[in-house]
């Protein structure tokens, strides 16, 4: 076994939110990248500030020693036609090719509350009937054939305020796609917010885990967050989400788990917060003096 297959990544989430752009706003691109780089971490997700033109961006990344390696499209299999679909993702996936990713993280997006600050996450959330689990599990092994003739691996991304976020719905999907195609994005803070214990899942479908976000969960907010009935976006507003190491989550059997089954890719911290509350610098500092202590990585 060598460490040296686990990559660590962290996204620009913490120095500006995609989904609350008032959060980090005054932070730009090249401080965000920079400060990537200066914490210790060789990988990067991508956000709205990033340059849209891949020599552009593959300029200022090479500067740093950083790389892309992965991003997150919004799929809409069940409000969209499956054509329309699949000619964004192609246009996603070709993008993430030419900057050199080998993942590329999805979630189904249609009826999604995550970006509704009008409700609340655990009430309003919304469930999938059997004829949009069959548009959502064929439309994923048909785009899965698309990454994989692009030398990508499509990743689910479970996710608060969408229709799959538990274990059972997560079960749902892994076990009515093909594992060759579909694979997890195993996202330790979205399965503790929303009830779950992280090991269960990890335990369960381990060899189908091709990408991990790494954040930990306050618990005093998220206990907040049921009884206030907070939206997604507050209790994210509120600190609910942080890093590695600062929050209720246990990641020492997680690290372990992970090492023994000879995990292969990217560890990305991904913890968004206010950036004026908890500075997206040395939080990512912090969150990688952890997974050096903890991981030994």
């Amino acid at each position: 076994m060598s460490d040296q297959k686990i990559l660590l990544g962290i996204a620009p989430i913490a120095w500006t939110n995609d989904d609350l752009p008032e959060l980090g706003g005054e932070n730009t691109f090249e401080q965000c990248i920079s400060e990537m780089a200066l914490a210790g971490f060789k990988g990067s997700e991508v956000g709205n500030k990033y340059p849209k033109d891949p020599e552009v961006l593959k300029k200022a990344l090479k500067l740093r020693d950083l790389q892309i390696c992965n991003a997150w499209f919004s799929m809409f299999l069940t409000s969209q036609s499956y054509e329309q679909v699949e000619k964004d993702f192609i246009a996603h996936c070709d993008f993430l090719k030419t900057m050199g990713a080998k993942v590329v993280g999805v979630a189904e997006q249609g009826n999604s509350i995550q970006g509704r600050q009008d409700l609340p996450v655990f009430d309003a959330k919304p469930t999938f009937t059997d004829a949009q689990w069959k548009k959502i599990t064929e439309g994923l092994d048909k785009l899965g054939i698309r990454a994989k003739e692009r030398g990508l691996r499509l990743t689910y991304h479970h996710h608060m305020g969408t229709g799959i976020q538990t274990n059972a719905e997560i079960d749902r999907l892994m076990e009515n796609t093909d594992p060759a195609l579909v694979g997890l994005l195993y996202d330790t803070g979205h399965l503790v917010f929303s009830g779950e214990n992280p090991m269960v899942t990890l335990s369960k479908w381990m060899p189908r885990i091709w990408h991990v976000h790494l954040k930990d969960v306050r618990k005093e907010r998220l206990e907040r967050a049921k009884q206030e009935k907070w939206s997604f976006l507050r209790a994210v507003k509120e600190g609910v989400f942080t890093i590695p190491g600062d929050g209720c989550i246990d990641f020492a059997p997680i690290f372990a788990t992970l090492k023994q089954a000879d995990y292969s890719g990217w560890w990305v911290v991904e913890a968004e917060q206010d950036p004026a509350l908890a500075n997206a610098f040395e939080y990512a500092q912090m969150a990688r003096s952890y997974i050096r202590k903890t991981a030994n990585i």
